[in-house]
């Protein structure tokens, strides 16, 4: 029943026009950011030749392409998300779902793995640009591979908290607006309390940032993955509370 629910999510998201306007616009941005990183390695290039130790296309073109991306996907992903519970309260659906011989947990993770399965298929291509430079150029497959492992769980971090704002409202645009606030204060929290040092750690441990960018370096330590799956499950759990408190109401 869950690959059922999951199925029926990621259809519903690619009947969407908006879902295919987000995937066209997405991949020409993010298309257009890396001709222009690979047109400024080329002229760059025969000056690195020369030097021993050199950072190569890995962190010229590669990393800062992660890195775009992943802004760009914390800007899209509230309009992905938004609807994907809160519609159904607004079209009074939610009920047949508490109807049906599933439970909550089968509904949250069905629907999360049917969003997820989205921004797999974008990550997908947005991962076949890189791979292209193999054609002329030797890559470092370990940075490529921790900087997609990076993006893979920012993503699924990104959509249990999508998720878990489109649970608290009927509004579509409110679930939106507080699923962006909530990522970007996750993204930038690490710019406050550097004034005191225990303050500073605590805010540079939440910050989504910070642990990124340790993994667009090529570096896989298990404190960043353990905190992208504590704020995925976190989420995903409060989700499944806030859907089985309304199912007693009902």
């Amino acid at each position: 029943m869950l690959l059922t629910i999951a199925g029926r999510e990621l259809r519903s998201l690619f009947l969407s026009p908006l879902a295919w306007a987000i995937l066209a616009v997405v991949q020409f941005i993010i298309a257009y950011l890396f001709l222009s990183a690979v047109d400024a390695y080329l002229m760059v290039q025969p000056r690195l030749a020369a030097i021993e130790g050199a950072p190569g296309v890995a962190d010229l073109v590669i990393a800062p392409l992660f890195g775009n991306a992943a802004i760009i996907l914390l800007l899209i992903t509230p309009m992905i998300t938004m609807r994907v519970l809160s519609e159904e309260r607004r079209n009074r659906t939610i009920s047949l779902l508490f109807s049906a011989p599933v439970s909550m947990t089968e509904i949250i993770l069905g629907k999360y793995l049917g969003v997820l399965g989205f921004f797999l298929v974008l990550l997908a291509m947005i991962a076949l640009m890189p791979l292209s430079l193999l054609a002329g150029t030797e890559l470092d497959l370990g940075k490529l591979a921790a900087g997609l492992a990076g993006l893979t769980l920012l993503l699924a971090a990104f959509s249990a908290i999508g998720l878990f704002m489109s649970a608290l409202t009927d509004q579509p645009t409110i679930a939106a607006i507080s699923t962006f606030g909530l990522l970007l204060l996750l993204w930038i929290i690490d710019w406050a309390g550097k004034s005191e040092a225990q303050v500073s750690g605590l805010f540079a441990y939440l910050s989504m940032l910070r642990h990124y960018e340790t993994l667009l370096k090529g570096l896989i330590h298990s404190t960043d993955v353990a905190y992208y799956l504590l704020i995925t499950i976190l989420f995903l759990g409060l989700s499944i509370r806030r859907l089985d408190a309304d199912r007693l109401q009902h």
